[in-house]
Formats: C-alpha cells, structure tokens, sequence
C-alpha cells in the first residue's frame, strides 16, 4: 500500500512539474511573438488635419474650397504657415478670395507663403514687405544678365557716369568716368509685367522691378538719370556682403594719376631807387616786412 502511494507520489510531482515546463515554454513563446508584434507594429504618431491642393494649381488662380482637402499630417514636423481650419483660408465675404503666388502640384501642403492674404492680387503689391516700395530699372542683354534674371532672384546695382570736369585730377580723386556699387542684394519682384516666381524661361527684359527702400528708391533714381544702371546676379547659396566697390579708367588699366607741380612762389625782392642825373639806379636792400 505505501509502495502504491509512493508511486502515485512521484507520478504527481512529475506531472505538475512537466505542466509548469509546459506553461512556461508556453509563456515564454507568447511573449516573444507579442515582442516581435509590437517591433513590427507601426508607432503612434501625433498627427494635425491640414490643408493641401487637391489639384495642380497654377500661378494667379484663385483659391476655392474645391481645390483644397484636408489630410493628416504628422504633428512634429509641421511646416511654418500651414492651415488647418477652414475659416483660417477662406474668409467669407465677396473680394476676399485668396490667389495662388507659387504653382503647386497635387497633395502640396498649401502654405501662406504660396498664397496671397485674403483680397489681394498675385500681382506685385503682394511681394512688397511693410515699408518697401516696387521700382523699375531699365536693362537691356547686357546690364539684365542676358535675360535670366526672374522674380525672386537677388541682384546688385552697378551705376556707371562720369563725375566732375576736365582731365587733371590728384591722387584718389575719382572725376572722370566711374562704375560703383552702390545697392547689393536687392530682390527682384517681377521681370517685364510677369511676378511668377515658377516661370523659368529665360528672355531679354526692358524692365526689372525691384523690392526697395524709399531711401534707396531715392538713390536708384538719381543713379538711373544720371548715368546708366548694370545688374549682376547674387548666387542663391552667398551670403556674403559685398565691399564698397569703385573703379574708373585709371584704376582699371592701372595707371598712375597725373601728379600736377606747383611752381615755387618766388622770393620777395626789396629794392631802393636813386636817381644820378638821367639815370635811376635800383640798389637791393633786405625785406622789413
């Protein structure tokens, strides 16, 4: 009888023992395919309903309901200016209608710098910053770069005229005929009559319109009637600032400036008259004075 309990003892304990290897393979399996699900499981982002072009827009459309629709966007890598409620791009009113300042392709997240304020025109009143005014040059193939210049682009203003008069001139003295920088990295606002930023073909403009101070409106005008205006393009990548930059004929060929002698100023010369009979006889004598 003991025998038989023994037995069934240890039958017991062998299979409670096999059970809790069994649960904790069993266990063990699970939680490494549950490890594995959750590496492979996409991670849970923040995301923000914003606006984007639901169609390709062209430079100048007007901006409709239709032509816009919301998606999601991750939260942390939201760009600067996006929409995300519909009273924030349309504003309701007759004349309040947004216009499209740079072509966009479909599912483009619409921003505010793509599209005028409510009203406005993508003409060139809506490139102008608070206090800056819009002022024409007059260019040709050569002083417009050849025609490649566009809206958006940055440039500097060379004035070329002839200062003072006549041929003699001291050292440093800059009369005669110069070239001088005299405005640097002036933004270009529109080209003929076209403000599209997009259009890059490259033609042979009469005008350049620039984006510019009053004080520096003041200068360009002055500078445009009294000799002749030449534009050199500002690369996208320089930030550098260019040095006050003046060169004329004798500078260019390297020549010396003509260095005019002024004659010694003669000694004074004291002298006495005596007259011996017909004859006036001059002594010299030293100076008193």
């Amino acid at each position: 009888m003991r025998m038989v309990f023994g037995l069934v003892l240890v039958l017991g304990l062998g299979l409670a023992g096999f059970a809790a290897y069994m649960a904790k393979t069993y266990i063990d399996g699970y939680q490494r395919q549950l490890a594995i699900e959750r590496q492979q499981r996409a991670p849970n982002i923040e995301t923000v309903d914003v606006y984007v072009a639901a169609r390709p827009l062209a430079f100048g459309e007007a901006l409709r309901e239709k032509d816009v629709r919301l998606v999601a966007y991750p939260k942390t890598a939201l760009p600067e200016g996006v929409f995300t409620k519909p009273e924030q791009l349309f504003i309701a009113g007759a004349g309040m209608e947004r216009e499209v300042l740079r072509s966009m392709i479909e599912r483009e997240v619409i921003l505010s710098m793509k599209v005028t304020k409510p009203g406005e025109d993508a003409g060139i009143t809506s490139r102008l910053d608070a206090g800056m005014r819009a002022f024409a040059i007059k260019v040709d193939a050569t002083s417009g770069v050849s025609g490649f210049l566009r809206p958006g682009d940055l440039v500097d203003v060379y004035w070329t005229g002839s200062i003072g008069k006549g041929n003699m001139r001291t050292e440093g003295d800059s009369s005669g005929e110069v070239t001088k920088l005299i405005e640097t990295r002036m933004k270009i606002i529109a080209v003929d009559q076209n403000a599209d930023m997009d259009n890059m073909e490259a033609r042979i403009a009469r005008t350049v319109t620039v984006s510019a101070t009053p004080q520096e409106v003041a200068a360009l005008a002055q500078a445009q009637s009294t000799g002749r205006l030449a534009l050199s393009l500002v690369g996208a990548l320089d930030e550098s600032l260019s040095e006050v930059i003046e060169v004329d004929q004798r500078r260019l060929l390297g020549l010396q400036a003509q260095v005019v002698e002024e004659p010694e100023p003669e000694a004074a010369r004291c002298t006495v008259r005596t007259r011996r009979g017909a004859e006036v006889i001059e002594t010299p004598i030293p100076c008193t004075n």
